[in-house]
């Protein structure tokens, strides 16, 4: 035989079916030879087992039949012809086979096939010219199991299989790993419908140990025997042509005679249905019955003592282990026959036969089995039953009376064949009542989702029960909509499926294939993870993750400030989500797509904590860092460690927490009426971390907000599935570590907890997230695992390692009850009961609060958010300051502070410019304009000696040299963005924590004073003064810098300090344009630096492409009335909020307009006025600096197109209060124009808001008889206003008791309405010019006052 090319099997099979085309084509019908000469010599073609019609051909110039295959003692495998054969198949490999043993043509051993190659002495083949597409394989199988050859390519079994299309046959391919003798049966799809092999994968037998499974076989006597030809020659070596064709019957109708055979798919068809299988499948090969049924006859000369029931055919022993392996085969010869409940043996005509076999119960290792009484037999009934495989005999048993048995020690997936006769009292039998039955393969078990990628997915499961040691394997049907099914062959109880669609639901079925028998499927719906660019570019953030979002973005405002949009689309959720999160508005997570269209809506929903998750990632660190602190007073849980799923990264956020300032009042401070406010990075508190395992059916989240939340307020801390749009499955957000405080207020009957704690919360199974479970394990004082008992073997891979924290399992049995277990793995695994089994979700969580108080009663390890860090990096997790723009900001911030000991004598020495020498410059220059003092002097020759005083002082504060920290000062600013931004941020944390601990004792006297004497204004008007010099933060850092750039005329043309100096107009405009409050209005000096002014607002109007026009909208009112929060919550601004510490002068901060409505608002920007609030006039001072507040209350009024009167509770009464604030109103008069005014009553206290409604009217009333004292008969004679929503009144601010209160949501909607009617006045207010204008206003307005 001619050399062939090694491993070309495709070829092959191509070349055989072009032989077999070409001689249909010529009508070369010849049914006698098997082996014929071919046009192609040498050529070696194969089928696959069901679709054999001629076995190995080779063409050569003489017929020959093959014979047999054998191998010798060199490891060679030939085939012997009744005629000499002169080219052998030869098989050379390195290890010799049994030189008796058969090899057939469809076996390869795993073992052997390494060993044994096919190996080929030429490398060249004929490749055919048709097209056999149907032979085409799949990829995705064929990477599984391929046959090795010599040259170690891989080639793939073709087997065709069913599509969607009902009567289509497709191909396929199953690949071979290891010993696989034939291709595993769920592979096929078989046409045939009453003798299909019972391998098929669709092969209709009971599932699941069914209570009831039906008799495959009728109660029949002919059942069996019937298929075996009782004129069968089985001992001759010839088989006639009546013995090959028998009684075939057209596969599909199962009543009309077969006519004709498809070599393609191997099935009969009568000819009505070959002519519809013909035209459905064109490519598919129809012969004639005659000229096929001999050619399908087993040919080996060899005694015929098989029958195949699958092919109705008669075979001998070496087609019984070869192509009909897995086929329904039963012996013929009485000396080899095994009972099977065939009626070879005598039976008595009169004794009636039982009635059919039912079996009742099957399983893997039993059956019960029974049958029905005979009808006439009266006497005692007695039954003979007896069982067997295939093969050999199993057992026999008589039973008497009763008509139900159970078979036990059955082998699993086997095939029995169980025979039940009647027996008289004379020992003569009825017939035999035949039936078979396989028994049931046991399901894998526990199957779960190891994790999930976008296109990777980790599957594991367990071995079936009683499976151990037993040799089995699994099938993996992976099936999705719009998508073709695929089936994966694996020996191990693992699998990871690759070249997934991201974001696609899966239905996975794993079954145990044992014996060609198929468990029941146990299955497992998953869902890929939509990739992180996929879920970005869903919710309109693709190209913020590269730009990153800032916090200028959030506040600028567009077309959702001025018009009410609804959410359609998910891009807009995003800035929804953040608008409402700036306005402090609880409800910001629970944004979600509204529209006409249901089904879209479902569609486009988001998992909150998914647009959480990306909003984090695609923003700057200020940004993130401004997110959290605004999470912090809603309540929300913030992200501790977040998961990129794209980069696989995982990240700390300490730089994000560094800003949380909270107030902690510990049961024995409460003792002591005192509290401390601290930064919560420094703190040290025990951590206690919460986790699942598995799918539990508990929520944890809702948990541990019954948990956290006090007795008198429930809070949502924790996202969870019962809120809007948290049962959408998550995409980027497991893995999510998220971290909230409990801190108490010292009120016992309040208090859940004595002591501050921090929770932790891992979103998704530790399973899946290992590095966070360890992370945890490491850093926590206790770990809480929520599992089910089921999944407790989990924890053996912890046993013996060193695990730091203590480790308790919420335990339940299917969500129905719940018990409290200590585990520990120190030394070997074990588990104590520390709880009682609680059945509701009440009792556990009373439970677990008295666990975590049992456990900081015995003072567990504390730990600081700076140490978790240190932990992070061990667990090789990143940490969001690691940078050098962050930690070069840091040393240079360092610098500074680490030179502060006592405040006020650091700024004498290190911040001369603005010290009295400045408070001197800002009386002269003040007095030139208001001429307080002038006496008898004449009002000219006053003003000129105040010039002289204003220039000697100039001179004198021009000489103070350049110290060492405002040079570092100057250092720090002069750098990259983003290294500014952390300069300025590390500068302002550290001052706010200094000015805490050193004027932490003064507060609380000024607090108390105010409270308890405020009548006491002498006092009152000393500590403030106090306050004022002792304390530091960043204004005094920028007015340094603002009184350094009035000097810089006097320092060197072209030094170096000189251009510093120069540059600093430029860096704080983009300051300002970045979202940093600006000092207006020096709140110590009383006066405004207006060199200093001109040069930023003017390199701001530059800086923004002299689109500058502008707007302003201001507030006023009285001191402690809440004016910064309210700015805050409804522009986003960040105005300084903290306890005790009033803003002091008067503060601007801008906001840009987007293009889209500039137009319609008639501005490009609006600035935000913040200012001092309004004290009594009883508290002067010798510097007049009592009058200052009025001043800037005035200069706010007349700078504004509208502005915000805010009166707290209680002052509306007050004459003094609103006799200021009416007099700041009508002093803008000299410009002539009369404000448009908003008088909001905010709540300070909390009282109902019927109460707050009640007091508008007395506001109006008063307010009428102070203005008809000024000689105004009524308030629209004094501002502008509209009379339906002049008089706004705001509930409290806090819902609950802090520090576990969070934002009221009354607070946050109502001062949205509040910025929602400012734009729409703000559209009626007349342009006033640019930047460039609005700082001549303010010089000209500061002047007239």
């Amino acid at each position: 035989m001619e050399n062939i090319e090694k491993g070309n099997v495709k070829n092959l099979v191509a070349t055989f079916l072009e032989k077999q085309h070409a001689e249909k084509s010529s009508g070369l019908k010849d049914k006698d030879k098997k082996l014929k000469k071919s046009q192609l010599s040498g050529s070696l073609s194969a089928t696959s087992e069901s679709s054999i019609e001629d076995p190995l051909d080779f063409k050569g110039t003489r017929d020959f039949r093959l014979k047999k295959l054998k191998s010798d003692a060199s490891g060679s495998l030939s085939a012997e012809s009744e005629h000499s054969i002169e080219h052998p198949l030869d098989f050379k490999g390195k290890r010799s086979g049994n030189p008796d043993c058969d090899y057939s043509l469809y076996e390869t051993e795993s073992d052997w096939s390494k060993d044994i190659p096919l190996h080929f002495s030429n490398k060249t083949s004929e490749k055919p010219d048709c097209d056999y597409s149907l032979y085409e394989t799949e990829s995705a199988l064929s990477k599984e199991i391929p046959l090795h050859f010599s040259d170690k390519k891989e080639i793939s079994l073709v087997i065709p299989k069913h599509r969607r299309k009902p009567g289509t046959v497709s191909s396929a391919t199953y690949a071979f790993k290891s010993k696989v003798r034939n291709p595993p049966p769920a592979a096929y799809h078989v046409v045939k419908t009453d003798h299909r092999a019972p391998h098929d994968i669709v092969h209709s037998a009971k599932r699941d140990y069914p209570e009831i499974a039906e008799s495959i076989c009728s109660s029949d006597t002919s059942d069996f025997s019937s298929l075996i030809s009782q004129d069968s020659q089985s001992s001759s070596d010839t088989v006639s042509q009546n013995d090959c064709q028998g009684d075939l019957m057209c596969d599909i109708c199962n009543q009309n005679a077969a006519e004709k055979i498809c070599q393609t798919c191997n099935s009969f068809f009568c000819v009505p249905h070959a002519l519809q299988h013909g035209t459905m499948l064109q490519k598919h090969i129809l012969k004639d019955i005659g000229s096929e049924v001999q050619d399908r006859c087993c040919l080996h000369q060899m005694s015929k003592d098989y029958y195949c029931r699958n092919d109705q055919m008669h075979i001998c022993s070496i087609w019984v282990e070869g192509n009909h392996k897995r086929h329904d085969i039963v012996l013929q010869k009485a000396r080899h026959q095994v009972h099977v409940g065939e009626d070879f043996g005598e039976h008595d005509a009169v004794v009636p036969p039982p009635g059919e076999i039912k079996f009742l119960k099957v399983k893997p290792t039993s059956v019960v089995l029974t049958w029905g009484h005979p009808q006439e037999l009266n006497v005692t009934k007695k039954f003979k039953v007896k069982w067997s495989t295939l093969t050999e005999a199993q057992g026999s048993l008589v039973i008497q009376d009763l008509n139900k048995v159970e078979i036990n020690n059955l082998q699993q997936g086997e095939q029995y064949f169980f025979s039940v006769a009647t027996e008289d009292e004379n020992g003569n039998l009825s017939k035999w009542v035949k039936a078979r039955v396989s028994t049931a393969v046991p399901p894998p078990q526990h199957l779960k989702k190891d994790y999930s990628e976008p296109s990777t997915l980790s599957l594991t499961w367990s071995e079936g029960e009683n499976m151990e040691g037993i040799p089995h394997q699994f099938l993996i049907t992976v099936t999705s909509q719009f998508k073709d099914p695929f089936v994966i062959y694996t020996k191990d109880c693992h699998k990871t499926l690759s070249d997934l669609e991201p974001d696609t639901e899966y239905n996975i079925s794993v079954s145990t294939l044992l014996n060609d028998k198929t468990s029941d499927p146990v299955s497992i719906i998953v869902h890929t993870e939509l990739c992180l660019g996929g879920m970005l570019s869903k919710i309109g953030l693709e190209e913020q993750y590269d730009i990153m979002l800032k916090i200028s973005n959030i506040q600028q405002i567009n077309c959702s400030d001025t018009t009410e949009i609804s959410i359609k689309t998910p891009e807009s959720l995003p800035e929804a989500f953040l608008k409402r999160l700036f306005m402090l508005n609880t409800n910001a997570r629970s944004v979600k797509c509204v529209s006409s269209d249901l089904d879209m809506d479902k569609k486009n929903a988001i998992n909150p904590l998914d647009l959480i998750t990306g909003l984090f990632l695609c923003s700057d660190k200020f940004l993130q860092q401004t997110m959290v602190g605004k999470m912090v007073l809603c309540q929300f849980a913030v992200p501790l460690l977040l998961p990129n799923s794209e980069t696989k990264e995982l990240t700390m956020m300490l730089w994000s927490m560094r800003e949380i300032v909270r107030n902690i009042s510990p049961l024995q401070q409460a003792f002591r009426r005192s509290s401390n406010e601290e930064r919560l990075v420094y703190s040290e508190m025990p951590l206690i971390s919460f986790v699942r395992l598995g799918k539990h059916f508990l929520s944890k989240s809702q948990m541990l907000n019954t948990l956290l939340s006090n007795t008198e307020q429930y809070h949502d801390i924790f996202y969870h599935s019962a809120l809007e749009c948290g049962d959408v499955p998550r995409r980027i957000s497991n893995g999510l570590v998220e971290l909230s405080w409990y801190l108490p207020c010292g009120i016992s009957a309040v208090d859940k907890f004595n002591e501050p704690l921090a929770i932790a919360n891992l979103r998704g199974d530790i399973m899946a997230f290992s590095k966070q479970f360890t992370f945890l394990c490491q850093s926590s004082a206790v770990v809480y695992i929520f599992c089910d008992e089921s999944e407790i073997e989990y924890f053996k891979h912890l046993q013996g390692k060193y695990v730091q924290a203590k480790v308790i399992l919420i335990s339940s049995k299917k969500g129905k009850s719940f018990r409290l277990k200590m585990m520990t793995v120190k030394q070997r695994l074990r588990t104590t009961n520390i709880s009682e089994i609680k059945t509701t979700e009440t009792e556990l969580a009373r439970a677990l609060q008295e666990s975590v108080s049992k456990i900081l009663e015995k003072r567990p390890k504390k730990v600081s958010l700076e140490n978790l860090a240190e932990i992070a990096q061990s667990c090789e997790i990143l940490v969001d300051e690691d940078s050098d723009e962050c930690r070069s900001a840091l040393k240079n911030a360092n610098k500074i502070t680490e030179r502060i000991d006592k405040i006020f004598e650091f700024k004498d020495e290190e911040l001369p410019s603005q010290g009295n020498i400045w408070k001197a410059i800002s009386w002269v220059q003040t007095e030139q304009w208001r001429l307080r003092k002038v006496g008898k002097l004449k009002a000219e020759e006053y003003r000129k000696s105040l010039e002289k005083k204003e220039r000697a002082f100039k001179r004198k504060q021009q000489r103070f040299k350049m110290t060492t920290t405002i040079s570092n000062f100057l250092n720090g600013l002069n750098v990259s963005e983003v290294h500014r931004s952390f300069f300025l941020k590390w500068m302002e944390m550290a001052l706010e924590d200094l000015s805490r601990h050193q004027l932490s004792a003064l507060l609380v006297q000024y607090e108390a004073l105010k409270q308890e004497s405020p009548r006491e204004t002498k006092k009152i008007a000393d500590f403030d003064q106090q306050y004022s010099i002792c304390s530091l933060r960043m204004e005094h850092f920028f007015r340094e810098c603002g009184q350094r750039y009035t000097c810089e005329d006097v320092l060197p043309e072209f030094s170096n300090l000189k251009k510093k100096i120069k540059e600093l107009p430029t860096l704080f405009a983009q300051m300002l344009l970045d979202g940093l409050p600006f000092e207006l209005v020096d709140g110590d000096a009383g006066n405004i630096p207006m060199k200093w002014i001109n040069g930023v607002l003017t390199e701001l109007h530059y800086l923004i492409q002299s689109n500058s026009r502008v707007k302003v909208i201001s507030v006023i009112g009285i001191e402690n009335s809440g004016k910064s929060t309210l700015l805050n919550a409804m522009f986003g601004t960040s105005f300084a909020v903290n306890k005790g510490m009033c803003t002091r002068g008067a503060f601007m901060q801008l906001i840009t307009v987007s293009k889209y409505v500039s137009r319609d608002l008639g501005c490009d920007c609006i600035m935000i006025l913040d200012t001092e609030g309004l004290k009594a006039h009883k508290m002067v001072q010798n510097d007049h600096s009592h009058e200052r507040d009025t001043e800037v209350a005035s200069l706010a009024v007349a700078l504004s197109d509208i502005t915000v009167v805010s009166i707290s509770k209680g002052c509306s009464v007050e004459n003094d209060f609103l006799r200021m604030v009416l007099n700041a109103l009508t002093r803008v008069k000299i410009v002539d124009k009369k404000p448009l005014c908003h008088f909001v009553q905010v709540d300070m206290t909390g009282m109902s808001v019927s109460e707050g409604m009640k007091n508008e009217k007395a506001l109006l009333e008063q307010v009428t008889v102070i203005i008809q004292r000024e000689k105004a008969r009524k308030l629209s004679d004094v501002v502008e206003f509209d009379p339906s929503t002049w008089n706004w009144y705001l509930p409290y601010v806090w819902k609950g008791t802090p520090p576990m209160a969070s934002y009221s949501t009354a607070y946050s909607e109502t001062a949205l309405a509040l910025k929602s009617r400012l734009l729409k006045d703000l559209k009626k207010c007349p342009a006033r010019g640019d930047l460039l204008d609005f700082a001549k206003r303010i010089e000209s307005f500061w002047k007239s006052l």
